[in-house]
């Protein structure tokens, strides 16, 4: 599909600058684009490459709208207007309704007849399908279990039991939700595990990123409340309730019971100790470890930034003596206050 750069200002209520009003087919990057592509600069580290694209449009903020040598459209957040209308120009197959002739359903499952069941599926049973749900090749759905309307699961996703996913939900390849949570009790020296009794429930417009994993709850529920981002191999543990509209990056961990609240931002490969709490608007950066409750919104960081190896092996060193060091200081008497010799 095309669009006049006019249309998308209109359609998406955006203000139009630059005379000429060319036609897009497709967007890309400042630094890649070509004729008949749009393309946008949110952040400032790209500024450079803005006078030498050969995009025929670009998405820009107002303090950029002035240096722009080509039509643009001014957004108050660029990044979002650009990702609006990317979706205009991203391919789409809609599945069609029915049921695979190599899917295995338990006689007792419910099915819309308005869900798409693909080939190798397996429902087990009580599992109920509403309208418009799309199950890709190779899922395992497991008894118990609920997908709700509009919900897409692509591709070889297990849903092990008592899962319970909202509207319009997606799950990306090879995640794993419902699977016991890691509780293990000592007796006489040998692990006995506990029973995981509860289940997992994923609210509306969620999206869980390729092999992702989400523990069913020991006796309550693992919660994902509506518009939670996971991104890819994140785990979850049993017990954890996540925030609306939280994203996490790659790799974090959860550990059980942990609390996290609304609209917070997780970095790649963080850790959460389990039974804490964070508070609504938190902002953890990436590789950090959290290992008590946050009650403050902000930013929070932890670990040691990159440096070369020579300094980073010194500094090292020395950590093994901070305590040591520490007592020293503390143990210090506070010498004389000086006094100035009268001159004779």
């Amino acid at each position: 599909m095309t669009y006049r750069l006019s249309q998308l200002a209109e359609r998406f209520s955006l203000r139009f600058s630059g005379g000429a009003d060319p036609e897009i087919r497709a967007v890309a990057t400042l630094e890649g684009a070509q004729q008949g592509q749009l393309a946008f600069l949110a952040n400032p580290l790209y500024r450079k490459h803005l006078a030498d694209s050969r995009a025929s449009a670009v998405v820009v903020a107002e303090a950029d709208a002035a240096h722009c040598p080509m039509p643009c459209l001014i957004a108050k957040d660029p990044y979002v207007a650009f990702a609006k209308i990317a979706a205009l120009f991203e391919p789409i197959t809609t599945a069609e309704a029915g049921i695979h002739v190599s899917a295995v359903i338990a006689a007792n499952a419910v099915i819309s007849p308005a869900a798409s069941i693909g080939p190798f599926v397996s429902i087990g049973a009580r599992t109920r399908i509403e309208a418009g749900a799309s199950i890709g090749a190779g899922c395992v759905i497991g008894d118990d279990c609920v997908i709700g309307a509009n919900s897409e699961l692509i591709a070889r996703v297990t849903l092990v039991t008592r899962v319970r996913l909202g509207k319009r939900v997606r799950i990306h390849p090879g995640a794993v939700i419902g699977a016991d949570g890691f509780g293990l009790a000592m007796d006489a020296g040998h692990w006995i595990k506990v029973p995981q009794l509860g289940g997992v429930v994923i609210g509306d417009d969620c999206e869980i990123g390729a092999n992702t994993c989400i523990d069913r709850g020991a006796l309550d529920d693992t919660v994902l409340e509506e518009d939670v981002r996971l991104d890819n191999q994140i785990q979850v543990g049993h017990n954890v309730r996540i925030g609306a509209h939280t994203a996490m990056a790659g790799c974090v961990a959860v550990a059980g019971s942990a609390r996290i609240g609304r609209y917070c931002l997780i970095g790649g490969g963080a850790g959460i100790v389990g039974h804490i709490e964070i508070c609504d608007r938190v902002m953890v950066t990436a590789m950090s470890l959290v290992t008590h409750s946050i009650v403050t919104p902000g930013e929070y960081s932890s670990g040691t930034p990159i440096q070369p190896s020579r300094d980073w092996r010194r500094n090292a060193a020395r950590f093994k003596h901070l305590d040591e060091l520490a007592r020293k200081i503390a143990n210090l008497k506070p010498s004389a206050p000086f006094q100035a010799k009268d001159k004779e």
